[in-house]
């Protein structure tokens, strides 16, 4: 497998990168525009989004860090990019380059002060899982099976400057424009720097381990504060099969539906009763059991939800105030959807647009029981979002709305849709609040 032996941690090292990567682009482009006299729009405009997509995940995958971890975020919404975007940035989720052995034990000693033989009875230099802002390794203590968790050289120090580097596409992107934009960037700089505090990651493992471990059917692993450091995590072996590898394989209707369960009680718990949730549903951070059971392996992004987003949010989730015209505008005001320097125009737009979004991506919350695997639904979800991407009128509107906290709530709901369809669940109770 190939390893990497040095990872630019310098601004300037990394905006060099990046820049050459649009060099690249350009050339994509040059070739596109030349390819549509000999072949079709459609063809010369997916080659061109094939092209695209390797090159910038080819530059990301060696940057890792915050860059990287914005086009796995991307990735799980399959509506935002075209399919080849989303198919190479989900690489991300599990499927990076790993460190090389040297580096390993390099930046092991220079985050723990010693090399991991002085501490662990084994330890196996060579990666066995890459992501974006780390790496696992597994260990031996005491005749405990550990994994451990090491985090890139210079990722923490690097997500202020690769955001900015990514920020002039996402505004273009998100039409993100204007007084206000920076709250956006600012909630995704905060989530992306305390996942690089692994301290933090560790106190919020255990307590939320420890709230939901009376959830039927979900195991969590013990953490290691001794053995763990910022920069390191050390926590039980978990024997597993990713999610989306048991999906791919399972036959068992009744299996799917078991875990289907457990993964959305789960996530209700915590939103409903710890006002606080796993906001990184990809499937790199699930494994199933030979048991049948779903484990939680990482909870480095945790999003707490404060009551006055809480009640608003789930109170749009109510039929019945979807049909309250002065109720519905009411709270899309306290959300931030609407804004008071809205026109008349503005605010009678975004209120019929975020009544169709909204009646359509909270049926799985009102129902008695909803069937992940209708993919219906799913389409339907996918046109509602190319139909406003399409709408000229929102294109010359302020494209700053709703409250910074959407950012993390909507990737959670959106990435939990998708992991249920992707596991089959078919007959889940939802338990309405």
């Amino acid at each position: 497998m190939e390893t990497i032996n040095y990872i630019p941690t310098s601004k300037i090292q990394r905006a060099t990168k990046i820049i050459s990567t649009g060099a690249k682009v350009g050339v994509n482009y040059a070739k596109f525009y030349t390819s549509q006299l000999i072949s079709s729009p459609e063809e010369a405009k997916k080659k061109l989004d094939e092209r695209n997509a390797e090159d910038i995940y080819d530059s990301l995958k060696n940057l890792k860090g915050g860059a990287l971890k914005v086009a796995q975020m991307m990735s799980m919404d399959k509506s935002i990019l075209p399919q080849a975007y989303v198919e190479k940035f989900s690489l991300s989720q599990f499927q990076v380059p790993p460190l090389s052995p040297a580096l390993v034990t390099r930046t092991f000693k220079k985050y723990f002060g010693k090399l991991p033989n002085e501490i662990f009875d084994v330890f196996t230099t060579e990666s066995v899982n890459a992501a974006s802002i780390g790496q696992v390794h597994k260990a031996e203590k005491d005749g405990r099976k550990l994994a451990v968790k090491i985090q890139y050289p210079g990722v923490a120090e690097s997500i202020g400057s690769d955001l900015a580097l990514v920020k002039p596409f996402a505004i273009k992107m998100f039409n993100l424009q204007g007084e206000g934009s920076d709250q956006y960037f600012e909630e995704v700089r905060d989530k992306l720097l305390e996942e690089t505090d692994y301290i933090l990651e560790v106190e919020q493992s255990k307590m939320i381990s420890e709230a939901c471990k009376h959830l039927a059917n979900v195991r969590f692993p013990k953490y290691y504060s001794d053995l763990s450091s910022d920069r390191i995590i050390t926590m039980d072996w978990m024997d597993g099969v990713h999610l989306s590898t048991f999906a791919k394989t399972n036959k068992d209707p009744l299996l799917s539906n078991k875990l289907g369960q457990a993964l959305w009680d789960f996530y209700m718990y915590q939103i409903h009763e710890l006002k606080m949730v796993h906001a990184d549903p990809h499937p790199g951070n699930f494994l199933i059991s030979k048991e049948g059971e779903l484990m939680i392996i990482d909870f480095g992004c945790v999003k707490k939800i404060p009551a006055e987003f809480y009640q608003p949010y789930f109170e749009l989730a109510d039929p019945q105030l979807l049909q309250n015209d002065a109720l519905f505008t009411e709270k899309l005001f306290q959300l931030e959807v609407l804004r008071k320097d809205d026109t008349e125009q503005e605010i009678a737009f975004f209120n019929v647009m975020f009544h169709d979004l909204l009646e359509l991506f909270t049926r799985p919350l009102t129902a008695d029981t909803f069937d992940f695997t209708d993919q219906n639904y799913f389409n339907s979800l996918a046109e509602i979002g190319e139909k406003y991407a399409k709408k000229t009128e929102l294109r010359k509107m302020n494209g700053n709305r709703g409250s910074r906290h959407f950012i993390y709530m909507n990737r959670t709901f959106f990435g939990l849709y998708h992991l249920m369809n992707e596991l089959g669940a078919n007959n889940i109770k939802i338990h309405k609040q």
